[in-house]
């Protein structure tokens, strides 16, 4: 598996406050996709044990909520095998800490992946331009779905996705809505080429 980042504190891609792994390889192809330097599984950097020890780092500290994957797609075939490494890593060595997920694939087709065993929170579904919505919560447009993923495996049917909120919430959350001052959500946003994420999720 290959990576472009790991950002820290970050506000913006889950609850609370988390460490977010931002890996290379993605097939969607989203129209307007602010990232397209991800989409190359061979870009980006080699994922070492240096990468997951500042992970771990980043883990230790007790306000970090937990751990978001995105890109990219962590489901892309080039990083599946080693999302789930180490997500059952995480697990056993934090059960505390939260696992959000970030894909362009749609939770009908991915539903019955192994790794979903591990991970509480999954935004679906491709960055469509035409359903853009800064104001939604955790996610860049409308067709977008933010999962409950163990309540959705505990249901009889799990083809029925169990959402963990709802599009809006009473502070707006959405990117370019962010009440925090300017300097502090750039912190918080994977910069490339100037541009905020917006690639195959919010």
């Amino acid at each position: 598996m290959r990576y472009h980042n790991i950002t820290k504190d970050d506000m913006l891609n889950g609850d609370g406050l988390r460490v977010v792994l931002w890996v290379a390889g993605c097939s969607h192809c989203c129209k307007e996709c602010q990232n397209p330097m991800t989409w190359d599984p061979n870009g980006g950097i080699l994922f070492d044990e240096s990468a997951k020890q500042e992970i771990f780092d980043q883990l230790d500290k007790p306000y970090i909520s937990g751990i978001t994957f995105s890109g990219g797609d962590p489901l892309h075939s080039a990083n599946r095998a080693d999302v789930k490494a180490l997500m059952a890593e995480i697990k056993v060595k934090y059960p505390n800490k939260t696992i959000w997920l970030y894909t362009g694939d749609s939770w009908e087709n991915i539903m019955n992946y192994p790794l979903m065993k591990y991970v509480d929170v999954l935004v679906d579904g491709e960055f469509q331009i035409d359903k853009k919505d800064v104001t939604l919560l955790w996610k860049g447009s409308s067709n977008q779905r933010v999962i409950d993923v163990q309540a959705t495996l505990a249901q009889e049917d799990i083809s029925i996705p169990v959402l963990h909120c709802g599009d809006h919430d009473d502070i707006p959350m959405g990117r370019e809505t962010a009440t925090a001052p300017v300097a502090d959500i750039e912190e918080n946003i994977v910069n490339f080429k100037g541009s905020s994420r917006k690639c195959c999720d919010a």
